[in-house]
């Protein structure tokens, strides 16, 4: 019987101790390929951001920015962006909280540099698009502008809870720990995406499993009762939410969680 998996990236697929991909990881993706399952990257991040490090591993299909693009077999069998407008309102948003911004779509990433950049984190990632060679747009209000969604750094609880009085009539806010929170289309999640995925194969929730280690992961996690959390889960309590705790990425996570479904 063919059943299907759902894998996060960044601290499930990718060690949580240098983000790098286990042998063994690529390796069970790949039997339980050869054994006739489907496997899916289900991830936060858009499209032109999941490298090729990644995509070279080998996958049925991608739901990608939280479920608001999805490939199947190749195929782009679902895309949900936002009007140039919509993301004006959230870039004047943006800038009157004070806080930093990264709009993020299915072909490029981009900050709002009209401030410096000023919390670590950000200019952290910023310097990783960098050193990948992204090319990252500048000018922002050019009518051709758009994003699919965006993620945002912020000091202080004031300002996070200004920016919410604009971004909330639009976006679901997802604690991603700390001071930094993601944003997606309200109706969009790493759920819809499976249960639009699961339609398209003709398949039941079942028949799926899903793997994760952060709060991103929930509704995901939540949706299917085969629900995995990686060892290295952040928060713990992520644990106590799911049927199955796997060991950690870097520690044969993967291949451990899909021996114990059979998939290999």
């Amino acid at each position: 019987m063919r059943k299907i998996a759902f894998f996060d990236i960044d601290g499930t697929l990718t060690s949580e101790i240098d983000g790098s991909v286990p042998e063994d990881a690529a390796w069970a993706i790949a039997r339980a390929r050869e054994n006739g399952h489907l496997m899916f990257l289900n991830t936060g991040r858009c499209f032109q951001n999941v490298e090729p490090r990644f995509r070279r591993i080998g996958w049925d299909g991608y739901v990608c920015g939280c479920g608001t693009n999805i490939y199947c077999g190749g195929r782009d069998v679902l895309y949900v962006s936002q009007t140039h407008a919509t993301i004006m309102r959230i870039l004047e948003a943006a800038r009157r909280a004070d806080v930093d911004i990264l709009f993020e779509s299915r072909a490029r990433v981009a900050f709002d540099l009209t401030r410096p950049l000023r919390h670590p984190k950000a200019l952290r990632q910023y310097q990783v698009f960098v050193d990948h060679g992204y090319s990252m747009p500048e000018n922002l209000e050019n009518p051709n502008f758009f994003a699919d969604k965006f993620v945002i750094w912020y000091q202080e609880e004031a300002q996070l809870a200004a920016f919410r009085q604009v971004s909330d009539q639009w976006f679901d806010c997802i604690d991603r720990g700390g001071t930094f929170r993601e944003f997606v289309p309200r109706g969009y999640s790493k759920a819809t995406g499976i249960r639009f995925v699961l339609d398209h194969y003709g398949l039941s929730p079942e028949d799926a499993c899903a793997l994760g280690d952060s709060n991103n992961d929930l509704s995901m996690l939540s949706y299917v009762p085969h629900s995995i959390a990686m060892g290295n889960a952040s928060p713990a309590s992520l644990m106590e939410q799911v049927e199955y705790v796997t060991a950690k990425a870097s520690q044969g996570g993967i291949r451990q969680a899909l021996a114990h479904y059979g998939f290999i």
